[in-house]
């Protein structure tokens, strides 16, 4: 049980924190989809690849302890910022991982922006279709976000890149 909580204290610890539940969801899906194996369930939500067991995976660890969640607010909304702590970094001490060097991949997705991984969740979530086919799923299920084909287009070149660091 304890290894897919472990999975993902070595995910926050790759990184200084995560800004935003969003960002964290599709972060997660994106490397699953780039065959880090994550064991979380998505299915397709209002924003896209969703998965209820990483929300609730995350709850208990910062309630063990071993992540903290910070929330903040917004103008109109409220932000959580996640960071591993102390205790999250010791119990990783003692847990034996086999996940590959995560950092650049993270680093490269904290530079893009939610809109943008919640663009590259969805072309991963339907990726068994044609490029043509995902591109009208795209434009369907994520109409109000107005994507470009430029902005896909640029989702399948970060797509190749992060799979090229695995």
């Amino acid at each position: 049980m304890l290894e897919n909580h472990a999975k993902l204290m070595q995910f926050f610890s790759s990184t200084d924190e995560v800004i935003g539940r969003k960002r964290l969801q599709k972060m997660i899906y994106i490397l699953k989809k780039c065959d880090i194996p994550f064991e979380e369930r998505y299915q397709f939500h209002f924003y896209g690849p969703y998965s209820e067991e990483l929300t609730l995976r995350v709850e208990e660890m910062c309630n063990l302890g071993f992540i903290s969640e910070t929330k903040e607010e917004k103008k109109n909304y409220y932000q959580y910022r996640y960071r591993l702590t102390e205790n999250g970094r010791e119990f990783l001490n003692h847990y034996e991982m086999d996940l590959p060097p995560l950092e650049e991949s993270i680093k490269e997705m904290n530079g893009k922006t939610s809109r943008f991984l919640e663009l590259v969740s969805t072309m991963l979530f339907f990726e068994n279709l044609t490029k043509e086919e995902v591109s009208e799923k795209v434009y369907s299920v994520k109409s109000t976000q107005n994507y470009t084909d430029e902005d896909i287009s640029d989702g399948w070149k970060f797509i190749e890149k992060l799979r090229s660091f695995h």
